[in-house]
Formats: C-alpha cells, structure tokens, sequence
C-alpha cells in the first residue's frame, strides 16, 4: 500500500499537482489546505491580513476531477471569505481530504478537532485557527493488514513553529485520538503539515502512543518557500518493521511542501 502526502497549499501550483497527482500512484492520498468553494469553479484570492494568496475555489473537486477512481473524504476546519477575478465575495471551507483508491474498503472514518472547533470566520484571522484531525481506516488486502490513516494540518502561529500550550495540547488531543481508534492489530499512520521544529515535545507526546517519526530532521519544503526554516510535514508509524520505503520527495515540486511518500 501506497501512502502519500502533501500539503497542497491551496492549489497555488495546482497545474502541476494536478498534473503529478494520478502518477504518483497513491492508494491513499492525504492532502493538507484543501478548499472547497460551493458554486464556483477557477480561481479564488485569499487575505487575513498578513497575507494574500491565490487559491483554487474548489481544489477538492479538481482533485476528484484526476482521481475518480479514489474516494474523496472531507473535512472542513473552517470558512470564511475569498473574492474571485470580478472581486465578488465567496463563502470558502477550508480543511484537509483523504482520497482511497476503490480497491480499499473504506471501514471507519473518525475526526476530531485537535484545536478549537469550527469556526465561520468573517474575515480569516491571522492565528489561532482551529484545526482538525481526519482518520480513516481501510485494509491492506495484498498483507491482510488492517490500517489507519490520520492526518492533519498543525496549528500555525506566526510566531514560529516552536513548542506552545496550544501545541501541546494539539499534541495531547492527537495522541487520544489515536489510542482510541486504534485496535490490537492495526497500523496506524499519523501524517500532515504538523508545523512544528524536529524537536517538538509533540513528537515524545505521539511516541507515548505508539508512533514513530521518519522525517527526523529532513528538509521538507520546496523552492517555493523562501523562509529559512525548512521543518513542516511529518509521517509517523506505529510499526516501523511495516515500513518497505519511506522518501521525501524533492521532485516534482507540486507545492511549497515536499510531498512524504510511504511504502507499507
């Protein structure tokens, strides 16, 4: 079973990651910063004051649109305004999305918020917005293996990625979702843009679960990040014996985020 994931920073570079998305071959395909605009197809542009990005109005139906063969599952953290070319307003979902290809039983689906709750925002804040986890659970027919997937995207804090209350807590409220889904012979894998520096007290809280990480101390941003501090996403095992391949990937550069390939 193939793993993959990628925060897809809103689409900016959607042709490309459109483009790469049914070659790289994932059976289960986490995405980080996914939208989902109702009505409107195309471009959006989103501000919340420190910043002001391109996104696609809908990128999770564009991801359907190159993988209709996988089952879309999402999960909004929460909206709030964008504008399109003409400068009308739209009410915008923000979230993460797990795509299964339809040869895997999708058995169990579990979500929960690891900061905050959902938010309608009126105009999108700078901080503090809320954050949820999507776990979804399939089986691995080739081993007979039965497997968890959970991603997330971790709390931003312009302030930096190093350790907070909020993370710690984001980081206690990921370790409970994952002892409680999680049966006596599954395999669970935590993956996401956990925000976080490799040296997080996150990463001994998850390990306290069970979980291991395999990104360590690897650079996992693109050339199209321009900040010097290259920690954002992660991949977590529980059973690093199941592992068959682990890569950061360096190319294609889909996104402003390395994509984490896992072979299990």
């Amino acid at each position: 079973m193939r793993i993959v994931s990628v925060n897809a920073w809103g689409g900016a570079l959607s042709d490309r990651l459109l483009d790469w998305l049914p070659a790289c071959g994932a059976d289960v395909l986490c995405l980080q910063e996914v939208t989902r605009t109702p009505g409107l197809a195309g471009w959006t542009r989103f501000s919340d004051g420190e910043r002001t990005l391109p996104q696609r109005a809908g990128l999770l139906d564009d991801v359907r649109g190159v993988l209709p063969r996988h089952q879309p599952i999402f999960v909004a953290s929460d909206s709030g305004p964008v504008h399109d070319d003409a400068g009308t307003r739209h009410r915008q979902d923000f979230g993460v999305a797990t795509f299964v290809a339809e040869r895997l039983p999708v058995c169990g689906v579990e979500s929960a918020f690891v900061h905050g709750g959902f938010t309608d925002h009126d105009e999108w804040a700078i901080a503090d917005r809320p954050r949820v986890a999507l776990a979804v659970h399939t089986v691995d027919r080739a081993g007979g293996r039965s497997v968890w997937v959970v991603q997330v995207h971790g709390l931003r804090d312009p302030a930096g990625k190093g350790d907070t209350p909020a993370r710690r807590r984001q980081a206690l409220r990921l370790a409970e979702l994952v002892r409680r889904i999680r049966g006596p012979q599954d395999l669970v894998v935590l993956c996401g843009d956990l925000n976080l520096l490799p040296g997080s007290e996150t990463f001994g809280i998850l390990a306290e679960a069970g979980l291991t990480d395999l990104v360590g101390n690897a650079d996992t941003r693109t050339s199209h990040y321009g900040k010097p501090v290259r920690h954002a996403s992660y991949l977590l095992v529980s059973d690093v014996a199941a592992v068959k391949e682990f890569t950061v990937l360096t190319a294609p550069e889909v996104s402003d985020h390395r994509a984490l390939l896992l072979e299990i």
